[in-house]
């Protein structure tokens, strides 16, 4: 059975969030909150779908999100109980129709060994649709789903993924970054390490992009700061991956980082540059000389 978990904190979207719970074409899931201690109550809109699907509804005392996002979500898995199959959702996220039946058909192949499944993801971005047009294939390995990862051709998410929990305990769980951001990549990849990844092509998560959470905000100079730490702490991650060059790494780096950092004064960087890790000192070193170098040049033009 598919265990749905959801980390619960902002109120805006959820009822979007449990419509497409309540309209899906198989109910054959149990939906886990946990609630990180919310100051926005979500009884009512629970008492509304109450019956429509099936869901527990717990809200912790204090909050964790803040301190560390993964260990939030998994005091929320730890809720659950021993379902095979686990899904982690925002609470503004929106499922397809079909997610839950297009993936109950895809493992009762008796011939496939899956440890990890992915929707296609679309993005909501300002009440509009990002339409995605990657071509998916119905799998793929850890290393293609890397350098897919790395060459920034699109948007990889916690949310459009399906991961057996017997893998989820033998990989030890999220891998805990600041802002639990680029720690869904590094456990993607850790649990697509033997099976690869199955994709579900016809069955679509959406996922919002807004200012109401950590991806929509780069204007937050200490979050931005926590943004870059991950980074590096990706970038660390990475290089255990010897097929994968330094060109492709640092490529990776420079397009994330520029957009990180477009809000920092050269004060900011002097501050970031001693806080990040020096395992990769040269690819540090390169990073921020580039991304200075390019402020520099553009402020000279507009002289």
């Amino acid at each position: 059975m598919l265990a749905i978990i959801i980390p619960y904190y902002k109120l805006t979207f959820f009822f979007f969030f449990f419509q497409s719970l309540a309209a899906q074409t198989c109910q054959d899931f149990k939906v886990y909150i946990g609630d990180d201690a919310s100051p926005e109550d979500p009884t009512e809109l629970l008492h509304h779908f109450q019956g429509q699907f099936n869901f527990v509804y717990h809200r912790f005392e204090t909050n964790l999100g803040g301190v560390s996002l993964t260990k939030q979500w998994e005091r929320c898995i730890a809720l659950s109980d021993n379902e095979e199959w686990l899904m982690i959702l925002g609470d503004d996220d929106v499922l397809g129709e079909n997610v839950v039946e297009a993936f109950y058909s895809l493992i009762n192949e008796k011939s496939l060994e899956i440890d990890l499944i992915r929707c296609k993801l679309e993005v909501i971005k300002n009440d509009s649709l990002i339409e995605n047009t990657f071509d998916y294939q119905l799998h793929e390995n850890s290393i293609r789903f890397l350098q897919r990862i790395l060459s920034l051709a699109e948007t990889i998410t916690a949310s459009e993924f399906i991961f057996r929990r017997e893998i989820y305990k033998k990989k030890g769980g999220f891998d805990d970054y600041p802002l639990a951001w680029f720690s869904d990549y590094a456990t993607w990849l850790k649990f697509s390490e033997s099976t690869g990844i199955y994709n579900l092509i016809n069955a679509k998560v959406f996922w919002r992009l807004s200012t109401l959470n950590i991806s929509g905000t780069n204007n937050d100079i200490e979050n931005s700061r926590k943004k870059v730490q991950s980074l590096f702490m990706f970038i660390n991650f990475v290089k255990s991956y010897d097929i994968i060059t330094n060109f492709e790494i640092k490529k990776f780096a420079m397009g994330h980082f520029r957009n990180l950092t477009i809000h920092f004064t050269y004060w900011d960087f002097f501050e970031l540059f001693k806080a990040t890790s020096n395992k990769n000192i040269i690819i540090k070193i390169q990073i921020f000389t580039s991304i200075l170098l390019s402020r520099f040049k553009n402020q000279l033009k507009s002289i």
